[in-house]
Parts: C-alpha cells; sequence; structure tokens
C-alpha cells in the first residue's frame, strides 16, 4: 500500500494526497423537472466522484425556486437522495424570466440569488435585486449575458457585467460573476476590486483549457461537436491567456465547473441544433492538475485554493478537513471515459484526453460517500 501525504501540497511519486474537499458553487442537478439529464443522486454521486463535499445548485428547473415552496421542493429532493452538501440558490426573478422580482425575504435560506443561463436585462430590477440582497446579506450571482448582442460575442458577457458593476457600485451589493470567459471581463473585475468593491468571480475548466480553435475544428471534423457547445462560448486564445493571468494574480477568484448536463439526443447532430451545457464534475480537478500543475502554471496550493478554500469562503461553507476530504493518486494517468462516469451526462470536450490525477475516495463528516471502484 502506498503512503498518504495529509499536506495540502503536491505528493512525492508514489504516495496518495489527502486534499480538501472541492467545493462548486455552480452546478446544474435539473431536479425537480429534468431528472432525463440528471437527478440529485446521479449529480452528488458525480460530485463525490470527482472529490467535490459540497455543490451549490442552480435555479433553472421545474418548478423554478422561485417561492418558498418551490424552493421546499428542491430541498426536500436534496435532503431525501444527495449524498453530499448541497446548497441550492433561489431565482432573482419568478420563472428566471426577468420582468419580476421573487419575494427574496422569504428565500432567504437559499444560499444565494441568481438567474443563471439568463442575463437579468433590466437595470431597475437588477438594482432592486442588489439591494435587497444586501438588506439581507446575500450574495447576487449573476449569469452576465446582455441580449442586445450575438451569445457567441464577448460583448454579450462583459457589457452587461460593466452594468452590473456600475450598479454594485451604486448599492454597495456583494456580487459574484459566473463563468468569466473574455479578457474585458477580467479587466473589468481586476479594476471593481481595485476601486473595493465586495465582487468576486469564478471561471470554468474548459476556458482555461480549451479555444475557439478547438471549436472550429470540432465542428468540422468531430462526430460529436456539442460536446464544445457552453454558454457562454469559448473564447479566442488571448481571452484564454488573459483568464489565466486573472487566476496568477488574484482576479478570478475561484474555478467553477458549470455541471449542465443534457441527455444524448439533446448533445448530438449538427452543432447549431445541440444544446448548450456540458458536464464536469468528473473531470475538472484532472483536467486543471495535469494542465496547470503538471505544467508549472500554478502550484497545488493555488489550485486547491482556486476550487475549495475561496469558493467555500466566499459563499460561506464550513468544512472540517480532518472528517471531510478527498483521497489522490496524483501519479495516475488515464483517458478520459465519459462511458465511467456516475453523471447522466457523458458530453465533454474531455473525452479520450490523458490526465493525471484520480480520486480514490472521499469522505464527508468522516462518512465515505464515494470509493473508487
Amino acid at each position: 500500500m502506498r503512503q498518504v501525504s495529509t499536506g495540502g501540497t503536491a505528493a512525492a511519486t508514489n504516495e496518495y494526497s489527502k486534499l480538501p474537499g472541492l467545493v462548486d458553487v455552480h452546478v446544474h442537478l435539473r431536479e425537480p423537472g429534468f431528472l432525463y439529464k440528471e437527478t440529485i443522486r446521479t449529480g452528488t454521486m458525480a460530485a463525490a466522484a470527482g472529490g467535490f463535499t459540497a455543490v451549490c445548485a442552480m435555479p433553472n428547473l421545474n418548478p423554478c425556486p422561485d417561492s418558498p415552496e418551490h424552493l421546499k421542493i428542491q430541498i426536500d429532493a436534496i435532503q431525501r437522495d444527495a449524498v453530499i452538501p448541497v446548497f441550492p440558490y433561489a431565482a432573482i426573478t419568478e420563472g428566471e424570466n426577468g420582468t419580476r422580482l421573487t419575494p427574496m425575504d422569504r428565500l432567504s435560506s437559499a444560499i444565494a440569488f441568481t438567474d443563471d443561463g439568463r442575463g437579468v436585462m433590466s437595470d431597475e430590477l437588477m438594482e432592486q435585486a442588489m439591494r435587497t440582497a444586501k438588506r439581507l446579506g446575500k450574495l447576487i450571482v449573476a449569469h452576465c449575458e446582455d441580449e442586445h448582442y450575438p451569445r457567441e460575442s464577448s460583448q454579450a458577457e462583459w457589457m452587461q457585467l460593466k452594468r452590473d458593476l456600475e450598479l454594485v457600485a451604486k448599492t454597495g451589493c456583494s456580487y459574484h460573476m459566473c463563468h468569466a470567459s473574455t479578457k474585458e471581463s477580467v479587466d473589468l473585475m481586476r479594476e471593481a476590486k481595485a476601486a473595493g468593491l465586495d465582487v468576486t468571480c469564478e471561471t470554468a475548466p474548459h476556458y482555461l483549457i480549451l479555444t475557439d480553435e478547438d471549436v472550429r475544428k470540432a465542428i468540422e471534423t468531430d462526430p460529436h461537436p456539442g460536446r464544445f457547445k457552453m454558454n457562454p462560448p469559448i473564447k479566442a486564445a488571448g481571452d484564454r491567456e488573459a483568464l489565466i493571468e486573472g487566476i496568477l494574480d488574484g482576479t478570478i477568484d475561484m474555478i467553477a465547473t458549470d455541471h449542465a448536463p443534457h441527455s444524448a439526443a439533446e448533445k448530438s447532430g449538427p452543432f447549431t441544433d445541440c444544446a448548450y451545457g456540458i458536464v464536469g464534475l468528473e473531470t475538472a480537478f484532472a483536467v486543471l492538475y495535469t494542465n496547470l500543475v503538471v505544467k508549472n502554471i500554478i502550484p497545488l496550493d493555488k489550485l486547491i485554493g482556486l476550487m475549495s478554500t475561496a469558493p467555500a469562503s466566499r459563499f460561506g461553507i464550513t468544512q472540517d478537513p480532518d472528517s471531510t476530504f478527498a483521497l489522490w493518486d496524483l501519479d495516475d494517468e488515464y483517458a478520459i471515459d465519459p462511458a465511467a462516469f456516475k453523471s447522466k451526462g457523458l458530453s465533454t470536450p474531455f473525452a479520450g484526453q490523458i490526465v493525471r490525477g484520480r480520486c480514490l475516495k472521499t469522505v464527508v463528516d468522516n462518512k465515505e460517500v464515494f470509493t473508487v471502484e
């Protein structure tokens, strides 16, 4: 049996590493409403298999958690079926339709407020939401997408972020940006932090590893190009470089997966017909460890901060590292195989890639929630 390294730094060759449990603040579990895509049980099993010990669940559900009654349906399912802690979001607007605010005062049991999947287009509604969230001591978590611009354009993201940051300065709200994908967003967040605003942001593994050239090649040659289709879309090499620089200088606070499972039918066929979204819980750490840590772009401690310490701190999620952790073999090299996923969703741009780092066991509050087969 190999020895176990209990520190937070990279293990020596032929040692296992005991690392803090990962925290993902951006996960789509699809329940209630879309159980053919994912369930709370399959999604949290996938999370545990990826070394995650807590996740925050997005509200694009049916019914949408836009009232206490609807939120309770989700909470009941979580209490019944989740294998790791799940913290649900509540929607900012009713049905995430952007026209009327939810009763935010009655939804304070949610981890935060977001309309993820859609940007809040109304300046007035977003300002009102921010003022209410500030009073409640809650985060506004924003999917930045200005519908006046094509989704594929950088402007669709950063123009709404610019609007939001102006409203943050006006209201004093605590604000978190979802899945940053453009260099302009990094610049805007850097400026906002320098100005003293209470803002944080995340990016996702695919924006740090891939570029639009990979997408173009997939559309031309890949039999399953839909595995490269997500929202926001992957941008140019310059954007990827800016995101990495943002991680290095602290502008980007954390990495989240935006795990968004769909059925095989929804991800098949021509690229233009495929649903937006890929899965990421079971690949995130290995992909990032291989491409960022092994290549000496960032140290392992930094990656753990981005995937565990920082998201837990920002979202108020408490974990005891002595009783909640994951055991990894950082030397194990293998090809990513979606057929082995716990998730119902199998669509990933990293299928077949050779990566290092395999989760062997995940423990939450001294209870084993995953052990490698």
